[in-house]
């Protein structure tokens, strides 16, 4: 018994030491390439890829509420035509728009960007005849480009929080014309495979300020295969966990 739990002891060890010295290189050149085709599916330069296209949208909410057209090039709405109604008046309609003089910069799109480029890094620093000492050295990499890859991930998935104070305070209010009312805003964010549009409107009820929003939403074809292409390179990180861990515990312990 003693022999056959050797003989067992013996042959994880030899396969341990091929993971560490053959298959985790093979996972980071798969993943590496991973990489490389969610890059080429952005709007922005990124490796090699083509850089900036050009796309044309159209989104409408229920009821003609909200209707916007939008052409979206590279990280920034560079033309919009947008209309709604206004909640305090029965039939009157707000309208705006967007030029390429001043385009509406969506930032999601260049942090998504900066993080997966933040991933090919953390693989490329790695020699492809570099020796593994540890498995711990191994699960701090994979560490790092699991974090890289869900904050890329995130940025696209889900927009940050902002209030309405904000918004209208921000820069990109800058890029409509004409300027909205004062108790107006808009925002343009990424949601999942969404470009979504929001209006707020603040009205006075009664003596209580009270927000309504309205929005709109079209699919984004670059962004779902960017989300999916994301997903499978953390999958891809996480069997390589799960394997190094296993032997940890079989042939370490």
């Amino acid at each position: 018994m003693a022999d056959i739990e050797s003989e067992e002891v013996k042959n994880l060890q030899i396969e341990f030491e091929w993971l560490m010295k053959a298959e985790v290189h093979a996972i980071l050149k798969k993943l590496r390439e991973l990489l490389i085709e969610c890059a080429i599916r952005f709007p922005v330069p990124l490796y090699d890829n083509e850089g900036k296209r050009t796309e044309k949208y159209h989104l409408v909410a229920s009821q003609d509420q909200l209707k916007c057209s939008v052409t979206l090039t590279g990280d920034s709405i560079t033309q919009a035509d947008i209309s709604y109604k206004i909640k305090r008046t029965s039939n009157q309609i707000q309208r705006t728009c967007i030029t390429s003089d001043a385009p509406w910069k969506l930032q999601q799109v260049q942090d998504a960007a900066n993080h997966l480029q933040q991933a090919k890094n953390h693989i490329d620093n790695i020699d492809e005849n570099y020796n593994f000492r540890s498995a711990e050295e191994v699960l701090q990499i994979i560490g790092e480009l699991v974090a890289a890859l869900q904050r890329g991930r995130s940025s696209l998935l889900i927009p940050k929080k902002r209030s309405i104070e904000e918004l209208m305070k921000g820069r990109n209010m800058k890029s409509l014309s004409p300027n909205l009312p004062d108790d107006q805003a808009i925002s343009f964010f990424l949601q999942c495979h969404k470009l979504v549009i929001a209006v707020y409107q603040l009205l006075n009820v009664q003596g209580t300020v009270k927000m309504e929003a309205t929005q709109a939403e079209c699919s984004v074809g670059w962004l779902n295969e960017v989300l999916v292409l994301f997903t499978v390179a953390l999958t891809l990180c996480q069997q390589l966990k799960d394997k190094i861990n296993a032997f940890k515990t079989d042939v370490l312990s």
